[in-house]
């Protein structure tokens, strides 16, 4: 009876295994792979000639001196800074708009819906069009309101613009769409109770709908810290970092590093650089939200 009883407990986790197995090989071995390939000096194009260098944490040291690892950072720091608080802001108005009963509702979605579904490739592509100084739809639309045509991809200001631009388009909608699920999951006696106590809209707001969807604003806010950190292709096919290094966020760094400069080492040193301060930042947020929640419970 014992056996059995042990081997009914057993039964899910064995199930579980093999799926466990696979997530824990193709999440952990890359992360470790590239932890250890940090501490060698490695170019891909030596890799057939000799064995990489071990050279302890020197790579850390020069990439922390880097001008362009700083300058990454920074392009970084901005662009998810901005990207992040504009489409929260509007997100969240559309979202209050939304959550009301309009006419063509279901319609207005489906529409609102469709950056998310397009491929960053085509976003890029798209876009650069858009921002093209002499045919581009936007200096077309400066200009009939009295603008002077912008080089937005061939300056520095212009270029970081045009891809906060471009991020905000496409991932506004999922901003959107997260913080609607809450709103609408607020219990409607107690946004009754607060009606009868003669909150206003402001106050309800404030003091009951904001708090009750903190948690989806916090997942949703690193949920896009995660997509921010990780934005590559959309730069890639804009600008390429360019001009200079305006819009060369730390994920495109790791790339010209790893696959132009081909110094794999280097590049397994952005990268480790980059899961750390996903972690630290990812950590700090959640209990941040953690901590606002128990105290409003």
């Amino acid at each position: 009876m014992k056996a059995k009883k042990i081997l009914q407990k057993l039964t899910p986790y064995g199930f579980l295994a093999p799926a466990v197995l696979i997530f824990a090989l193709a999440l952990f071995y890359p992360v470790f792979y590239s932890i250890r390939l940090s501490f060698f000096n490695w170019r891909l194009v030596e890799v057939y000639r000799k064995a990489p260098e071990f050279v302890g944490i020197q790579n850390y040291i020069k990439i922390i001196q880097s001008p362009a690892f700083q300058t990454s950072l920074k392009v970084t720091a901005i662009f998810i800074t901005i990207t992040l608080a504009t489409e929260l802001i509007v997100g969240l108005g559309l979202a209050l708009l939304a959550e009301r009963k309009i006419k063509g509702l279901h319609l207005f979605r489906t529409i609102f819906l469709l950056p998310i579904m397009v491929a960053p490739v085509v976003v890029g592509v798209l876009w650069r069009f858009m921002f093209n100084p002499n045919y581009g739809l936007v200096n077309y639309f400066l200009g009939l309101l009295g603008f002077e045509n912008v080089l937005w991809l061939s300056k520095p200001f212009p270029a970081l613009t045009a891809v906060i631009l471009t991020d905000i388009w496409q991932w506004t909608p999922f901003v959107f769409l997260m913080l609607l699920a809450g709103l609408q999951n607020v219990p409607e006696d107690v946004l009754e109770a607060s009606i009868v106590d003669g909150a206003s809209y402001v106050q309800r707001l404030r003091h009951v709908k904001l708090p009750m969807i903190k948690s989806i604003i916090g997942l949703t806010i690193v949920l896009r810290l995660i997509d921010g950190l990780r934005a590559l292709v959309v730069m890639y096919v804009m600008t390429n970092g360019g001009p200079g290094r305006a819009t060369e966020v730390l994920s495109l760094h790791i790339y010209k590093k790893a696959f132009v400069s081909r110094r794999l080492g280097e590049a397994s040193t952005l990268a480790v650089f980059l899961i750390i301060i996903l972690l630290i930042v990812s950590t700090l947020l959640f209990q941040f939200f953690n901590t606002e929640r128990r105290t409003s419970a």
